[in-house]
């Protein structure tokens, strides 16, 4: 128990770094290419830091080379004599010349741990270098080896103070009581220089390197990912209906995936064939009865064969109704479905319309861009503006005006509105009630609106009534629509 709580913690750590390099809506090109941006970024970083650092190191190795040498010169030249400490000779004219950035001194360290100044190179002049305080005791700990070590150079003004590069050794003399420490210094600008410039000339070459080869990173990305788009564009293809299958040939690793989509499209056509035959059978087996009922109960009088006509009609009607929500949802499900100009379809049903109801004089005006289609059969789309129209047409006082469009966003949106008396708003859910009839002595079965709504939401869309500044009643209906390029 404890080690799988233990486990948790890490398991859950990769769990939601994984999650996020996943996450929904994230573009897989640019994860790809900011995660090798990324390590080229990182990887280019360090290693122009690694490259400085040896740079420098190696500089300063030479610069210590130089001083370990003049060290070596100064312990052999070193003697004492009764009159003092000799100044060791130096063949460096650097040494001589003052304030030259060459320089050494020999130094002794008293009992109290002071440092006493015994020779100087006459480059120093009247000063001492520089050194850091705690020096005798690391001296006195590598006793006989030289260390190095940064100071500035010996100047009253600290701005003007070159950077000195020292090297130090504490090392026992004959006839002489104390240690003595032997100092070598060089100005070491030339090597902060050089170094500045060796970074800044790998840096400005990392720079080009890196966007060579982010930009190498982004090509090969595009061109790596380019079957992947082909087949987005592919299956974009199918949905709209432009096209029943894939048909294109893909590298090996997105081939099965290809293949699985043609097989999930067969499977989906079988079932609908299916789907649409059962319908097809449904209807003959019930219409055939309620035809035979209704063809019996019309030639009786009374009030039982009223009753017969009456509920039979109603029978009619609901099975009517739900073989065709069946038809559409199998077709909607179907995926791929048929374009439909809405065009012709709102010029066929307004000349239809306006002639079954030319007693009222019904004017229907109606716009649509001719590039406008349905994304679906054309039987869907009459049963759908034909209940709408018709609703309108008849609780209107003349004009119906109908409007079609593209949203944007793969949808069209029509509307349809009448001049006539309107609906109350809390009555308009009503009406999508199946059978729903707020006005009794108006024809119809009550199933139009409902129709339109259940064919409507079988297409994905949705239906809605509100107020028209016609004065009458608005339905807006959003459906798919085909893209035409």
């Amino acid at each position: 128990m404890t080690e799988a709580t233990a486990s948790k913690p890490n398991a859950g750590g990769l769990h939601d770094w994984g999650r996020w390099f996943g996450r929904p809506g994230r573009s897989l090109t640019r994860r790809l290419i900011w995660l090798a941006s990324a390590w080229i970024v990182v990887a280019l970083v360090i290693s122009a830091l690694v490259l400085t650092q040896a740079f420098q190191e190696s500089a300063l190795r030479r610069l210590g080379a130089m001083l370990n040498e003049t060290i070596d010169e100064i312990v052999v030249g070193a003697s004492r004599t009764p009159q003092g400490e000799a100044i060791p000779q130096i063949q460096d004219a650097r040494t001589l010349r003052l304030l030259s950035g060459k320089y050494w001194q020999i130094m002794e360290v008293r009992p109290d741990g002071r440092l006493v100044s015994l020779a100087r190179s006459t480059s120093l002049w009247r000063y001492d270098l520089a050194l850091p305080a705690d020096l005798p005791a690391r001296l006195d700990a590598a006793f006989g080896d030289v260390i190095t070590f940064n100071t500035t150079g010996p100047k009253d003004d600290a701005e003007t103070r070159e950077p000195l590069r020292v090297a130090a050794s504490m090392k026992s003399i004959p006839r002489h009581e104390h240690p003595v420490i032997f100092i070598a210094a060089l100005d070491r600008s030339d090597v902060d220089a050089d170094t500045r410039q060796f970074a800044r000339v790998t840096w400005i070459a990392f720079l080009i390197l890196g966007l060579g080869l982010v930009s190498a990173v982004f090509i090969q990305v595009r061109i790596g990912l380019r079957p992947l788009f082909d087949l987005r564009d592919e299956i974009a293809d199918v949905r709209k209906g432009r096209s029943a299958r894939i048909g294109r040939s893909y590298p090996q690793e997105i081939q099965p995936l290809a293949e699985q989509v043609n097989r999930l499209l067969d499977h989906n056509q079988e079932v609908v064939d299916r789907q649409r035959t059962h319908v097809g059978n449904l209807a003959h087996a019930l219409k055939t009865p309620i035809s035979v009922m209704l063809a019996e109960a019309g030639t009786s009088e009374g009030d039982l064969p009223e009753l017969v006509r009456r509920q039979t009609k109603i029978m009619q009607g609901q099975v009517d109704h739900h073989l065709r929500r069946a038809r559409a949802a199998a077709r909607a499900a179907h995926g791929l479905g048929e374009t439909t100009p809405v065009a012709e379809v709102l010029d066929e049903l307004a000349v239809m319309i306006e002639q079954v109801f030319r007693d009222k004089n019904v004017e229907i005006d109606w716009r649509a861009p001719d590039s406008l289609s349905f994304l679906g059969e054309r039987q869907d789309l009459q049963e759908i503006l034909g209940n709408l129209i018709e609703n309108a047409a008849k609780f209107s006082r003349r004009r119906v005006r109908v409007s079609a469009g593209g949203s944007g966003l793969g949808q069209m949106i029509l509307v349809v509105e009448d001049d006539g008396a309107g609906l109350p708003a809390d009555q308009r859910d009503t009406v999508m009630q199946r059978g729903a009839r707020l006005d009794e002595s108006a024809p119809g079965s009550g199933l139009g609106l409902s129709i339109v709504d259940d064919l409507t939401r079988a297409y994905g869309g949705r239906l809605m009534l509100a107020d028209s500044d016609m004065g009458g009643l608005k339905a807006v209906l959003e459906l798919p629509a085909a893209q035409v390029d």
